[in-house]
């Protein structure tokens, strides 16, 4: 842990709202925020300061200022004890961002920005920032609801164990009950073997469900005695697990999902189900990846 949560801002409203978000995690977590807006120079030769023939305030350089110190000012009107820095990093928003996720604990980013395309319910540097980041990432989608559970996506895959620490860290945070959510079907649950080893490769109505209901528990093991104090509810539920974790963020303050899950493809940085969340979710995702 460095003590730092950096938030990307680029002047857009979402940029904003992240900003707010990104305040109150500090605030919980004891951290400072570092504000950063990632500058792109001109491809054709535009003066960065004002123009002679503009007024005094006009050029790209006072447009970034006004807008880090809007950001800036929003930030501590949600959590004046915040320490807030800023920085304004030449380069592309996804190379910026990546390179500052190595030294942060949480990057939070709006879920569009200015350059997003019309009708588009994620922006590109929010979704591929989900895939690369060196620390969990924080995209803000519709503001959470503010007595709702932390909900954990758990399938209780290695990728998905760093997801389960940092969903009970969370909640612990947020003195929030942990709704941990384990969906499964027959087509993405592996067949348990027969308690009879003689017995046809089959088992009797019920055991799948019992052998998903375990899994759970034990993606779950050790958090609890950890973090005793986060009271948690367990959910494994017959269905598509996309559909039921955008259902459980209707009521929630935070999603929570592994980068990739149990049945991800080789070599794949973002799975089906996180990629899902970014799109649909109705309150900010974390996406946490596992070990490299």
């Amino acid at each position: 842990m460095s003590g730092l949560v950096v938030v990307g801002v680029d002047g857009s409203a979402s940029g904003l709202v992240a900003v707010e978000v990104a305040a109150r995690e500090a605030r919980l977590r004891g951290a400072g925020l570092r504000v950063v807006h990632a500058f792109i120079w001109p491809v054709t030769h535009v003066p960065l300061g004002p123009s002679p023939l503009g007024p005094p305030e006009g050029g790209i350089r006072n447009m970034v200022e006004r807008l880090l110190a809007e950001a800036v000012e929003r930030a501590r009107a949600v959590a004046p004890e915040v320490d807030v820095s800023h920085a304004v990093v030449t380069g592309e928003p996804l190379t910026v961002l990546e390179a500052q996720s190595r030294s942060a604990e949480l990057v939070v980013i709006g879920s569009r920005g200015m350059g997003g395309f019309v009708g588009l319910l994620v922006g590109s540097t929010a979704a591929h920032l989900a895939a690369h980041g060196r620390c969990p990432v924080l995209v803000v989608r519709e503001q959470p609801a503010a007595d709702g559970p932390v909900v954990l996506g758990a399938d209780g895959s290695a990728a998905g164990e760093r997801a389960v620490d940092f969903a009970f860290a969370e909640a612990a945070l947020r003195k929030a009950p942990l709704l941990a959510l384990h969906a499964w079907t027959t087509w993405n649950a592996p067949m348990p073997a027969p308690q009879d080893p003689s017995a046809p490769y089959a088992n009797p109505p019920g055991a799948l469900a019992d052998e998903e209901e375990r899994l759970l528990y034990e993606a779950l093991a050790g958090h609890r005695e950890k973090y005793p104090d986060v009271v948690v509810e367990h959910q494994a539920v017959h269905g598509r697990t996309r559909e039921a974790l955008i259902e459980a963020s209707r009521s929630a303050q935070l999603v929570v999902v592994g980068a990739r899950g149990r049945g991800g493809f080789t070599g794949l940085l973002l799975g089906s189900v996180s990629h899902a969340l970014l799109h649909h979710a109705h309150c900010p995702v974390a996406v946490v990846r596992g070990k490299e």
